[in-house]
């Protein structure tokens, strides 16, 4: 079958070791269920996949993908929880957690193989290309704000990077839920359209905001971390779940996390659970995932590079099989 694979780890050209052409078929096994593919979306995990965070040499090829939606053996429309061994199931009790691609191969085929317990049904309001945006990013900024910043409507909020998959999520989550939502973008469309899908205003990085926010949600990492901090009020909680700039900002702003009593959250995916309320809510609100582009498969390395070049707003999404 056809499939986008890393064939080889490079940390500093990672897109040199993508490989596009036929792999195995994924093969039975008990307590799994075999998905023909329709839609895969792309996620900053298959850029570090490739540079071999959290994917080893002795693993490759590894066909690359966490998400996907799809058909299953019977024939149900379906959506993929991207969390392997977050219950036992299919994979044995001891076996600790990993997204994905990090031990089983991926999503970015015309067939993937789960443990039947990771996979949900896909509600008939979602498209394919909508529902295969949801299990990392979109779920990630799920869980970040309603689980671990603990936000509730009326609350403000800042979303640090807009144009990511994780920011979008959280500036139209935030929005649809009554938060009061700001952004911040080096780029003056991105600011425009974080805007339009809610934010109350889009700033420069770093810029003073008019007022100090309940939560910050942070992806960027280090470039950002002092302005986080820095934006909220006294007992605010930041909750991180990457560090696409780096993880060692120059300034921690140790007195000010103990001072103001603030909260650092780490935060990183989400339940099965999460990912259930998620599809319910996109199915009866009518919120949907933005989506930057759709390509076939046989064309993943032009969203691999638009990706890598920080060109995208929203997600990229790949159609193996029609």
């Amino acid at each position: 079958m056809f499939a986008a694979y890393a064939a080889r780890i490079d940390p500093d050209q990672p897109l040199d070791g993508l490989e596009l052409g036929e792999r195995p078929a994924p093969g039975k096994r008990p307590g799994w269920s075999t998905i023909t593919v329709r839609a895969a979306s792309l996620n900053h995990h298959d850029l570090w996949s490739l540079r071999g965070v959290g994917l080893s040499q002795d693993r490759l090829p590894m066909i690359l993908g966490c998400d996907a939606a799809g058909i299953d053996e019977d024939g149900n429309e379906v959506v993929l929880h991207s969390v392997i061994g977050q219950s036992g199931h299919g994979v044995g009790p001891k076996e600790p957690r990993s997204i994905l691609t990090e031990r089983y191969q991926g999503t970015f085929a015309e067939q993937v193989t789960v443990p039947t317990w990771n996979v949900l049904p896909k509600p008939k309001e979602l498209s394919f290309e909508e529902a295969a945006c949801l299990p990392t990013a979109w779920l990630t900024a799920y869980r970040m704000l309603f689980t671990n910043a603990g936000v509730r409507p009326g609350d403000s909020v800042l979303v640090q990077g807009a144009g990511g998959g994780v920011a979008t999520a959280a500036i139209v989550l935030g929005k649809a839920a009554g938060l009061r939502v700001f952004a911040t973008s080096r780029d003056e469309t991105r600011r425009q359209r974080a805007v339009e899908l809610g934010a109350l205003a889009a700033y420069e990085p770093g810029a003073r905001l008019p007022q100090r926010v309940d939560a910050v949600i942070e992806t960027v990492g280090a470039a950002t971390w002092s302005h986080s901090v820095k934006s909220l009020r006294p007992g605010g909680t930041l909750v991180i779940s990457g560090a696409t700039s780096g993880d060692r900002p120059s300034h921690a702003e140790l007195t000010r996390i103990f001072f103001l009593e603030l909260k650092v959250v780490g935060s990183t995916m989400g339940t099965k659970d999460e990912l259930e309320d998620l599809l319910a809510f996109c199915a009866t609100t009518g919120v949907r995932p933005v989506i930057d582009e759709v390509l076939p498969l046989d064309r993943a390395r032009e969203g691999f590079q638009r990706l890598a070049d920080g060109e995208q707003f929203g997600k990229i999404v790949f159609r193996p099989t029609e």
